[in-house]
């Protein structure tokens, strides 16, 4: 059993590529958790995609033994956050497991929107906030101008912040030694009824699901039984440890340490990120607070290029959903598309990597339809029905026009930090999507730019415009403000007069035709040439907004006259025409998988 005031607890926050990753590297090279044959780079990223994009994904954690300066070895429970803001829950749970954090900021970037978001959290669950400014050895690196930013942006102290590169190893044991003298000791009672908070959990095929706890009060031993207050299920416990960044199993898990635990449990869902563990016998009588449900944000439709594997699909995503319980799924079909998945995702990050997995790990080739965002309906009364409000994420169950009163969208607070020269573009891309600015202030020589913004406008592809119109530099960051009323349609695309519904969208009124003009011009490109002219129309209701004409191929059927009366050839051309007109009735036009994926990808000319 560790002394409590020998433990520390502490999270690693910053915006993304900040070097959290790398700076735990070294915490674990200096304590000796992995000997050097063992480490590789970003050893707590253990996904191929967060080796290769250079982001965290899952928040990792490590126990290390620390003998510091005053002779006295400590123990260290450091958690590795995701930066991306798609991932904050993650964020916010290894908080509230912690004591205090390191605040690293690049010395060549400084402060950015996510580094804000995150030391707000932890502000808001009384940590100690020890900063630290990495990459010093860097060219470009400014750390006496990043230590004012830090003051005057984020209002800390940064007189004692330690300054460190963590790829050269400089200053690795000044940060080991602040850990140790300023994040404070936690406090709990061995004695007392067991209290421990859910932090994490994921799918292990030997051990079932494996559950990363932070203890408060009591004691985790082998062979203890125990409930979950939220998810009401009871669990035998088969191991207790801690991860050294190896699994190592331990005797207990005592207050205030942190450690998995493993019961033999099948679904993830059972192990619900924040719930409280605690004895069957004697147990607590109230749950810790700040549990609360993972709202999927983000919606979109995932089929199978070849629908002959939809069954393998089935079988991926229920895999994967051992893994990664924030995303939901359900089964819809598309008349286009046939059988696929509706799921709902955390953010467009979020949405981007589960895709990912899909392809990689399953090795399967999806088509994903137009994200989209929960759409709050109030329906009026019917002839049988009663008024009622109803929420949508598939535009393929948009109700009767006739009984919508009003529709409601998410809106979201969005803070962009960006170099000055910038300024005027981004200002522009927020007011075409509908954005209301409510701040604008300047810290040295860029800008933090706040806007409230509908979500469904930045679903699609406002990330990707962000990045590009400021080359990289623009950090961006949100969270949900609730829900407002909106003028929004449903635009169908008819090609040949047929609704296509995987292309449906639900659309701001005023951007309707804009939208649907780019998407009949870009479709008329991507659809092949048949044998009769074909039509594509986006329509609102019965009204057509925008329409775009794919010439038919034509054939030559008066080749072979040679001279001769020109009634001879009439008669021809005349055959023609009728076979075109009953061609273009029966006739079905067959849209290319590259069509769906090339015309969702909104606004990129």
């Amino acid at each position: 059993m560790t002394d409590l005031s020998k433990i520390r607890n502490f999270s690693i926050i910053a915006h993304i590529d900040h070097g959290k990753s790398t700076l735990a590297d070294r915490m674990i090279q200096h304590c000796g958790g992995l000997t050097e044959r063992e480490m590789s780079e970003q050893v707590l990223d253990n996904m191929d995609i967060e080796k290769e994009r250079g982001i965290t994904i899952k928040a990792q954690t490590v126990r290390l033994n620390y003998t510091a300066k005053d002779g006295e070895t400590y123990e260290l429970n450091l958690m590795d956050t995701p930066g991306h803001v798609d991932f904050a829950y993650e964020v916010s749970r290894s908080l509230a497991a912690c004591e205090g954090a390191l605040l690293i900021v690049d010395a060549a970037q400084g402060v950015e929107a996510q580094t804000l978001a995150n030391v707000y959290q932890s502000i808001e669950h009384d940590h100690e906030i020890v900063p630290v400014i990495n990459k010093i050895d860097l060219p470009a690196a400014e750390p006496e101008k990043v230590r004012a930013e830090i003051e005057d942006i984020i209002g800390l102290d940064a007189s004692e912040a330690v300054l460190t590169s963590a790829k050269s190893g400089i200053g690795i044991e000044d940060v080991l030694e602040a850990v140790v003298a300023k994040i404070p000791a936690p406090s709990g009672d061995r004695n007392a009824p067991l209290k421990a908070s859910l932090v994490d959990s994921w799918y292990d095929p030997y051990l079932g699901v494996v559950i990363l706890v932070r203890v408060i009060d009591g004691v985790i031993t082998k062979g203890l039984n125990v409930k979950f207050m939220q998810g009401g299920t009871q669990h035998l416990i088969d191991r207790v440890g801690c991860f050294t960044p190896k699994r190592t199993d331990l005797p207990e898990i005592g207050p205030g340490e942190i450690g998995f635990i493993t019961a033999q449990i099948k679904e993830v869902e059972q192990a619900r990120v924040g719930d409280t563990i605690t004895t069957v016998k004697g147990g607590a009588n109230e749950a810790l607070p700040g549990y609360k449900e993972v709202q999927p944000v983000v919606f979109c439709g995932l089929f199978p290029v070849d629908a002959a594997e939809f069954e393998k699909l089935r079988e991926s995503i229920g895999k994967l959903r051992l893994n990664d319980a924030s995303f939901s799924y359900e089964m819809e079909s598309s008349a286009a598309l046939g059988f696929g998945f509706r799921a709902g995702f955390l953010g467009l990050l979020h949405l981007e990597i589960i895709q990912e997995r899909l392809s990689r790990e399953y090795d399967l080739d999806l088509i994903t339809t137009a994200p989209s965002v929960v759409y709050r309906v109030h329906l009026s009364k019917s002839k049988n029905e009663d008024a009622k409000v109803i929420d949508i994420h598939n535009p393929a169950d948009w109700p009767d026009v006739n009984r919508i009163d009003m529709i409601e969208e998410p809106w979201i607070k969005a803070v962009i930090y960006t170099p000055d020269e910038y300024l005027g573009a981004i200002l522009k891309l927020c007011q075409d999507r509908r954005g209301i600015q409510t701040d604008l202030t300047y810290v040295g020589g860029r800008a933090q730019v706040t806007y409230e913004l509908p979500l469904n406008e930045v679903v699609f592809d406002f990330y990707d415009r962000l990045k590009s119109i400021s080359r990289g530099y623009a950090s961006f960051d949100y969270e949900q403000i609730g829900l407002r009323e909106g003028d929004l349609v449903k635009m169908n695309i008819l090609v040949n007069a047929e609704p296509v519904d995987a292309l449906s969208l639900i659309v701001h009124r005023n951007v309707a035709e804009e939208r649907g003009r780019g998407m009949c011009e870009r479709l008329k490109d991507l659809i092949p040439r048949h044998l009769f002219k074909i039509p594509i129309q986006a329509a609102i209701g019965g009204k057509i907004i925008a329409r775009e004409t794919i010439a038919a191929l034509r054939k030559d059927v008066t080749a072979k006259c040679y001279g001769g009366d020109i009634t001879r050839k009439k008669k021809l051309l005349e055959k023609q025409k009728k076979g075109k007109a009953r061609m273009r009735e029966y006739g079905n036009v067959s849209i290319p998988q590259e069509a769906f994926i090339a015309a969702l990808r909104m606004g990129e000319e």
